[in-house]
C-alpha cells in the first residue's frame, strides 16, 4: 500500500476488485490482508476471533520480527481503547465512558459556534491581506476548529498546544522515514508525560483531569514509569511482550493513561479536520448539492453523512489480527496474520451504494450506511462530537461566505501524505463577499 496516500480511492477500488481479502505490503515491508467489502468488514469487526491487541495476538510483534524499527510501530505499540481486546477493552471503555459523557458533548454546541465565528472573522481578515485573496480553508478553519475544541475539552494549557498539534499531525503521516517517525514518537510520549504530570499538579474541570481521577495510574515520580514513556524500545514489541499490567482495582497504568490520551486527542482532531475539508471540497465541486441544503430539501446532517461515506476521513485502519484461522469468502486468513480495514473503499462499494457510489449525493438513500466511525465494540466514542462540530462549522462557513469557490481545479488539490488519514493538504478558496448581516 502507498504510504504517501497519493490515490487512496484508486487503490481502494483496485483492492475491492481483487476480492474480499487481498494480500498487501504496508510501508516498511510488513505484510497484511486488506479487507474492503462492507459486509465482510461488519462481520470481522464483531467477530471475537479478530483482535486489535498486538501484544497478545500478533506473533510477528511478540517475537520481535516487527518492532521499534518499523515506521508505523506506534500504531500497534500503544495500549489504549482502540488496541485492546475482550475484557481489557470493556475495562478501558468503561473508564473512557466515565469521562467522555454525552452531557459533556451536548454542552459543547454553543462553544463550537463561538470558535467557528472567531475563525471565520480571522479568515476574512486573512483574505483581505492575501495575494489574490486566496486563503486555505483547511489551515485556517477545518484544522484549528476541532483542534481548539479538543484542547479546551481536555484542558490543555497554552504552552502544550503548539507542540501537540504538530505531533498529532506527524502521527498520521505514514510516508515518513524511520528517523522522523522515531523522533515524533519520542516527542509524543515526552510531551504527553509532561502534560499528565502538569494536570496531576493542577487538576481542573476537563477530560484529562477526569481520566486521571477515574483511572488512577502509576506514581508519576516512579522512574520505571517515566522510562516506560520515554524509551521507545519499551513501547514496541519484543519476544513475549505483553505490555504493562493494569493496576489493581481496574484503573490505568501510566502508559495506558498516556496512550488513551493520545488516542482521544488524535482521534478527536485529525479525522474531523479531514471530514470538514472533504465536505467543503465536495460542496464547492458540486454546487447543486449545496443548493439542495440551502433550499431545505437536504440538511447539514445529510451533507456530513454523505461526506463521511464518499470520503472516509480515516481511509484504512491498522491493524487487526486473526486470533484463529478466519474464513473470508474463499480465503482463509491464518491465525496470527494482520488485517487492514479499508473504510474508504467500503464507503464506495457499488453493491451497497449503487453503480454511482463514487458520486457525492446528499439525497442518497444509503448515505448513513457507512463505516467511517467503525462498527461494533470499537465504534468511535467521539462520533457524536465529530458530527456536532461538522454540522455547526459547515453551516457557519457557507452562511457567511455564500459565494465561496475553489481557487484551483479540484484535480490540483494534494492529498495528505498518508494511507490512514484521508483529506486534502490544503483547500485554497476565494471567499467572496460575506453575506449581509452574517457576522
Amino acid at each position: 500500500m502507498d504510504g504517501l496516500g497519493r490515490d487512496v480511492q484508486g487503490e481502494g477500488a483496485l483492492l475491492r476488485g481483487q476480492g474480499e481479502a487481498v494480500r498487501v505490503v504496508l510501508p516498511g515491508g510488513v505484510g497484511a490482508w486488506a479487507v474492503t467489502d462492507p459486509t465482510v468488514i461488519r462481520g470481522l469487526l464483531t467477530d471475537g476471533r479478530v483482535s486489535k491487541d498486538a501484544y497478545r495476538h500478533w506473533p510477528a510483534w511478540q517475537r520481535g520480527e516487527v518492532g521499534a524499527e518499523w515506521p508505523l510501530a506506534v500504531w500497534v505499540s500503544v495500549q489504549n481503547l482502540v488496541t485492546s481486546y475482550g475484557a481489557e477493552h470493556r475495562r478501558l471503555r468503561g473508564l473512557m465512558g466515565s469521562a467522555f459523557t454525552a452531557r459533556r458533548v451536548g454542552l459543547l454546541g454553543p462553544r463550537v459556534g463561538e470558535i467557528a465565528a472567531g475563525l471565520l472573522e480571522g479568515m476574512e481578515t486573512a483574505a483581505r491581506e492575501a495575494r489574490g485573496g486566496v486563503v486555505d480553508v483547511r489551515g485556517l478553519y477545518a484544522q484549528p476548529l476541532p483542534s481548539r475544541v479538543m484542547l479546551e475539552l481536555f484542558g490543555i494549557p497554552e504552552e502544550f498546544r503548539g507542540a501537540l498539534r504538530e505531533i498529532i499531525e506527524g502521527f498520521f503521516a505514514t510516508g515518513v522515514s524511520l528517523e522522523d517517525a522515531r523522533r515524533n514518537y519520542a516527542a509524543l510520549y515526552r510531551t504527553m508525560g509532561e502534560l499528565v504530570a502538569f494536570k496531576r499538579r493542577r487538576p481542573g474541570e476537563d477530560l484529562t483531569s477526569a481520566l486521571i481521577a477515574a483511572g488512577g495510574g502509576a506514581d508519576p515520580a516512579d522512574p520505571a514509569a517515566a522510562s516506560d514513556l520515554t524509551d521507545l524500545t519499551n513501547v514496541a514489541g519484543g519476544a513475549g511482550a505483553g505490555g504493562p499490567e493494569a493496576p489493581r482495582g481496574g484503573g490505568l497504568s501510566e502508559k495506558e493513561l498516556v496512550d488513551n490520551l493520545i488516542m482521544l486527542l488524535s482521534a478527536g482532531c485529525e479525522p474531523t479536520v479531514n471530514l470538514l475539508a472533504n465536505a467543503v471540497v465536495l460542496l464547492l465541486r458540486e454546487p447543486g448539492q449545496l443548493e439542495l441544503v440551502r433550499s431545505g430539501r437536504a440538511s447539514w446532517g445529510d451533507v456530513v453523512e454523505e461526506a463521511l461515506r464518499v470520503e472516509a476521513p480515516g481511509a484504512n485502519a491498522i491493524l487487526r489480527y486473526a486470533v484463529e484461522d478466519v474464513r473470508v469468502g474463499e480465503t482463509v486468513i491464518p491465525r496470527g496474520d494482520a488485517l487492514v480495514i479499508g473504510f474508504a473503499a467500503a464507503g464506495r462499494d457499488p453493491g451497497v451504494h449503487g453503480e454511482d457510489a463514487e458520486r457525492f449525493d446528499v439525497m442518497r438513500a444509503t448515505r448513513r450506511e457507512h463505516l467511517s466511525f467503525g462498527h461494533g465494540v470499537h465504534y468511535c466514542l467521539g462520533a457524536p462530537l465529530a458530527r456536532l462540530e461538522a454540522e455547526i462549522a459547515l453551516q457557519a462557513l457557507f452562511d457567511r461566505f455564500p459565494g465561496m469557490r475553489l481557487a484551483v481545479e479540484p484535480g490540483a488539490l494534494r492529498p495528505t501524505e498518508s494511507f490512514i488519514s484521508n483529506g486534502p493538504r490544503e483547500v485554497p478558496v476565494l471567499l467572496g463577499p460575506p453575506a449581509d448581516g452574517v457576522r
